[in-house]
């Protein structure tokens, strides 16, 4: 298979790559590193780095960001990059990534824990992960018959338990290894509309 990886560089990314570069033809796309480079907020970037790509047999996205901090100290414009990288990015990278899908192809798009089980300072980016997980539910039903699509939902994993352990007390960290499972899972299962959560739902 022939798979572009939107942040294939990074903390979980470069570990999917590794793991699917045994068997499968990658390209790595980043915003300032990999094959191709990309920048989801913006739907021109998205549009240029496919027509520079073509076809491909799977969309992976592990990538998007999202701005942390008190409600009272958000401002529109903190929401704003969440909504326009993070939520948007990856619906545009759905919305054009389709057509350069071949046949049977799939999108995976990725979100995490926030959106069932937010912790503090997450106001923004637990909308914009729930946002995603009823886009992705809706978006199937018609797609149906031309690509499925899922998203991967990661709690916190061990790679980044030093940077974020204190935001999430009580949280069990993720083992790499079934977070690149949830990956696969949704490139080489059969299933359409999941959320594939890599966490406990308590």
């Amino acid at each position: 298979m022939k798979i572009l990886i939107v942040g294939g560089n990074g903390a979980i990314g470069k570990k999917v790559s590794a793991h699917l570069a045994q068997k499968h033809e990658l390209v790595i796309a980043g915003r300032t590193s990999g094959d191709v480079q990309v920048e989801i907020a913006d739907s021109g970037s998205i549009q240029t780095m496919f027509e520079k790509v073509g076809k491909v047999d799977a969309i992976v996205c592990i990538a998007g960001e999202a701005k942390w901090g008190t409600f009272e100290s958000l401002t529109e414009e903190d929401y704003d990059v969440g909504l326009r990288s993070k939520l948007m990015g990856q619906v545009n990278l759905v919305r054009i990534g389709k057509d350069y899908l071949n046949e049977n192809g799939s999108i995976t798009l990725s979100t995490g824990i926030l959106a069932d089980h937010p912790v503090l300072l997450t106001a923004s980016a637990a909308m914009v992960n729930g946002g995603i997980h009823s886009f992705v539910k809706a978006v199937s039903l018609e797609l149906m018959g031309i690509c499925r699509i899922n998203v991967v939902s990661s709690g916190l994993v061990e790679d980044s338990v030093d940077r974020y352990a204190e935001f999430f007390p009580g949280h069990n960290p993720i083992a790499m290894p079934k977070v690149v499972n949830g990956y696969v899972k949704s490139i080489l299962g059969h299933e359409t509309g999941q959320i594939i959560r890599m966490y406990d739902n308590n």
